[in-house]
């Protein structure tokens, strides 16, 4: 029941920090088609803005600030250096993001060091929230878990139940009507970016004080958001919460499973067999958590190409 209880808790916190960092990219490439490899490298500099901002003007004013920066950097990439390239084709999107990644990576390694930093949780959230089986549990864990549904909960009902949503929307699906109707279509597109890129920035600024500031913070979470979207499905929100929270209680629950095939075909009474045969039939559970989220986005992409809650073409 510890097992169970505690998993699932740190499961669902993961998957609402997943679905922070996710939810800009959701928009960019879901909504936008950019390929944008460089999103997680927002996300690595709202936490080093919010580590150096704090020791300034404090911890909340820093979490504010930060995304507004990121944000800001956010819509100069789009205008400056995507939206020349965007004609081309997805390619040189991705390779332009992908370049800009390793620069942001190499200048934050310039001016902090190829190390991390002392990056951590104000002394005053840093008291447990409840005891659970005789351990304290973190109230900024789940602090993270409520601002993360209040993001959700934000975008939502912005894209939904907005004038500007409606806008977002139109100028994203039926770009040529917009336009006609007098909206300025790469406006739209470069504050959906700025907008995507400041919500990275935020997950950044409030996850960094609890995980590790480091600069290869980006890299750890890289490819993984890529799975959430593609998972969820193209432009989702809906789904990118869904599959968040799915990949969050997966890994959290296969981290503490050390099991193998072969223990399992041992309760089925073909133990010996599994002896002989070995190989990945001896791996536990636990060593390969890392990898179920990339079976989990092939067994989707087989079943259903667009994604758990995208919309069929």
């Amino acid at each position: 029941m510890e097992f169970f209880t505690v998993s699932l808790i740190n499961g669902t916190i993961y998957g609402l920090l997943l679905f922070m960092v996710s939810a800009g990219l959701t928009l960019i490439f879901g909504m936008m088609g950019v390929l944008n490899f460089a999103h997680t490298s927002f996300y690595m500099v709202g936490a080093y803005l919010a580590y150096s901002l704090q020791k300034v003007i404090g911890f909340w004013p820093a979490i504010i600030v930060a995304p507004v920066i990121v944000g800001f950097l956010g819509v100069m990439v789009e205008r400056y250096f995507l939206r020349r390239v965007h004609k081309h084709g997805h390619a040189h999107e991705l390779l332009l993001t992908f370049g800009l990644s390793f620069i942001i990576a190499e200048v934050i390694k310039l001016f902090f060091g190829n190390y991390p930093v002392n990056y951590q949780v104000p002394t005053a959230l840093s008291f447990p929230a409840f005891r659970l089986f005789g351990t304290d549990y973190p109230f900024y864990r789940l602090m993270m878990g409520v601002i993360s549904l209040l993001m959700f909960g934000a975008i939502y009902l912005l894209l939904s139940r907005t004038r500007i949503g409606i806008v977002v929307r139109s100028a994203i699906y039926r770009p040529a009507m917009a336009e006609t109707l007098g909206h300025n279509v790469p406006l739209v597109f470069m504050g959906v970016f700025g907008v995507g890129a400041a919500l990275a920035g935020l997950a950044g600024a409030i996850a960094g004080a609890f995980y590790t500031t480091n600069p290869n913070m980006a890299l750890e979470l890289g490819v993984l958001v890529f799975v959430v979207v593609v998972i969820g499905g193209l432009g989702s929100l809906e789904g990118a919460m869904l599959s968040s929270i799915l990949i969050g209680l997966i890994s959290s629950f296969a981290v503490g499973i050390d099991l193998s095939a072969a223990d399992l075909l041992g309760y089925l009474g073909a133990g010996d067999w599994a002896q002989q045969v070995g190989g990945l039939l001896m791996l536990k559970v636990s060593s390969l958590a890392a990898t179920i989220p990339f079976a989990l986005m092939l067994v989707v992409l087989l079943v259903r190409p667009s994604g758990l809650m995208g919309e069929k073409e």
